[in-house]
């Protein structure tokens, strides 16, 4: 009887440090997502434990989902056909209430200007709007974890109004983001920036809908 009691203790005990270790286990989890048109992208994602690197792992796929255990930071490099490579770390602070780091990766297409179209500013300004800084703090974050990439700002607006305004406030405008980047940690010789004004416009027509579509700041990567 004594046997089978301490049996009995042993799995209770065994199952409850199980229950406790799932409960305390992070989970690290996202998307490969194209930074143009947001749909899926397979990628060679690889992961490693930082400093040591103890820790590492990889997957084929456009998502990824691992466990982090203690305070260890993770490095996740990924790597895909046509798109720039990125790296993005992870930190067990960042986890939400259900233990877990949801962290989405957007590639860059090569060769390619990708259109910030969460970027907002007052009308006929440079102010940036608030609604903009999560795209931003997004970008910031994506060049000082990727620490040889250099950008280019492209400012563009529509061709309403004189040229010569338009040319000045598309360089207010990528001088803004730029300033906010720089605020943000990112060394300003990383980011160069260039004005068009109306000059080349995406739609065509007078309409409200075209001449939003052709207000617009780009992002071209230069070097990685």
């Amino acid at each position: 009887m004594f046997a089978i009691m301490k049996q009995t203790l042993f799995f209770l005990l065994f199952v409850l440090a199980s229950h406790v270790q799932a409960q305390n286990e992070i989970v690290a989890t996202g998307r490969i997502l194209d930074a143009h048109s947001k749909k899926g992208i397979k990628a060679l994602i690889q992961y490693r434990s930082i400093p040591t690197g103890g820790i590492s792992g990889k997957f084929n796929d456009s998502t990824f989902s691992f466990g982090i255990f203690g305070t260890a930071r993770y490095q996740i490099k990924v790597e895909a056909a046509g798109y720039h490579s990125t790296l993005v770390t992870v930190d067990p602070k960042e986890i939400n209430s259900a233990n877990q780091l949801v962290r989405d990766i957007y590639l860059t297409p090569l060769g390619e200007t990708i259109t910030l179209s969460s970027l907002i500013f007052e009308q006929g300004k440079s102010v940036i709007n608030a609604q903009s800084f999560e795209e931003l703090d997004r970008i910031a974050q994506m060049l000082k974890e990727n620490e040889k990439m250099t950008i280019q700002l492209e400012g563009h607006t529509d061709n309403m109004g004189s040229a010569k305004a338009n040319m000045a406030l598309s360089q207010d405008r990528v001088d803004a983001v730029k300033k906010y980047l720089v605020g943000k940690g990112v060394q300003k010789n990383r980011i160069k920036t260039k004005a068009f004004g109306g000059t080349q416009p995406v739609a065509k027509g007078n309409s409200t809908e075209s001449r939003a579509a052709n207000r617009r700041v780009e992002m071209r990567i230069l070097t990685e």
